[in-house]
C-alpha cells in the first residue's frame, strides 16, 4: 500500500473498533494483509488500510461470508459484481425476513394465549405452534382442492378471531385428554363431539366444509398431516369414534354408504 504505515496494530484497532484477534485473522487469511516491521516484524497499518476494512464490514453488514468478500474486493468490476450479488442478498433477505415474520407471528400468538390460559399442555402449545409454521402448505393444498377465495376466508382471519378459536382449540384439547376412554355414548362425550365439530365449522367454514366432503379419504389425510395434534394415537383413535358415532346418531354420516363408494 502507497500509504503512510503510521498505526500499530494495537492502534489500527482502537481507531477501527476491531478487534486485535479479528484482525490478525483478516491477515492470516489473506482479506486485509498487514505490512511488517522488517526490524521488529510487527504489524503495521495505514490510511489505505482504513478504507479497506471499510469496504469489509460495509460487505459483511451486507450478509456476505469472507471468502465471498475476499473474491468481491480483488475484482477489477466490483461495481457489476456488486450489483448481481447484491439482488441476490436481497432475495435471500426477503425470504429470511418472510421467515422472521412468521416466527413474530407465532410468538405473539403464543404470547397472547399464555396472558389468558395458564397451565397450557406443552403438546397442545406446541401443535399450535406447528400449525402456524405449516399455515404457507395448508393455504397452498386448501387452494389447490377448493378456491383461493375459500382459502382466504380460512386464513385472512383478525389476531382476535384467531385467538378465540386458539382459546377454543385449547379447551377442547383439554377436553378429550380428560375423557380419553370413556364411552362414546356418553352424554358428556357426545357433547364434546359436538362442540368439535362446531369449532371445526367456525374455522373452515361451510363451503370449506363442503368441499372436503367431494374428496377422496387419501386426499383428506394428507392435508391431516399437515395439521400438528396434540394427541396421542389412542387419543386419535377416540376421538375419530366418538365424532363417527355422533355424526351416524344425528343422520350426518351413513357407514355402509361411506362402505359402499
Amino acid at each position: 500500500m502507497g500509504n503512510d504505515l503510521s498505526f500499530s496494530i494495537g492502534k489500527f484497532s482502537k481507531k477501527t473498533g476491531v478487534s486485535i484477534r479479528t484482525l490478525h485473522y483478516y491477515d492470516e487469511i489473506g482479506l486485509l494483509k498487514a505490512q511488517k516491521d522488517l526490524s521488529s516484524g510487527h504489524r503495521l497499518y495505514g490510511e489505505d488500510h482504513i478504507v479497506k476494512l471499510q469496504n469489509i464490514l460495509a460487505l459483511k453488514f451486507l450478509g456476505y461470508n469472507l471468502e465471498e468478500i475476499r473474491l468481491m474486493l480483488t475484482n477489477t468490476s466490483l461495481n457489476l459484481s456488486l450489483q448481481d450479488t447484491l439482488i441476490q442478498q436481497q432475495k435471500a433477505f426477503e425470504k429470511k425476513k418472510e421467515h422472521l415474520d412468521k416466527v413474530l407471528n407465532a410468538i405473539n400468538q403464543t404470547i397472547s394465549l399464555l396472558d389468558s390460559q395458564k397451565d397450557v399442555p406443552s403438546e397442545i402449545l406446541i401443535s399450535l405452534i406447528n400449525n402456524i409454521q405449516n399455515e404457507e402448505n395448508q393455504r397452498t393444498w386448501l387452494e389447490h382442492f377448493t378456491s383461493k377465495e375459500i382459502t382466504d376466508k380460512v386464513y385472512n382471519k383478525t389476531d382476535e378471531e384467531n385467538l378465540s378459536l386458539d382459546k377454543e382449540f385449547i379447551d377442547l384439547s383439554r377436553d378429550v385428554k380428560r375423557l380419553v376412554g370413556k364411552p362414546v355414548h356418553d352424554p358428556e362425550v357426545q357433547e364434546l363431539a359436538n362442540k368439535h365439530l362446531q369449532a371445526s365449522l367456525k374455522y373452515v367454514g361451510e363451503e370449506a366444509m363442503h368441499a372436503f366432503g367431494k374428496l377422496e379419504d387419501e386426499e383428506i389425510e394428507d392435508f391431516q398431516c399437515m395439521m400438528a395434534s396434540p394427541y396421542t394415537e389412542e387419543e386419535e383413535r377416540w376421538l375419530d369414534q366418538v365424532i363417527e358415532y355422533y355424526m351416524v346418531q344425528n343422520g350426518m354420516y351413513n357407514p355402509n354408504q361411506h362402505n359402499d363408494k
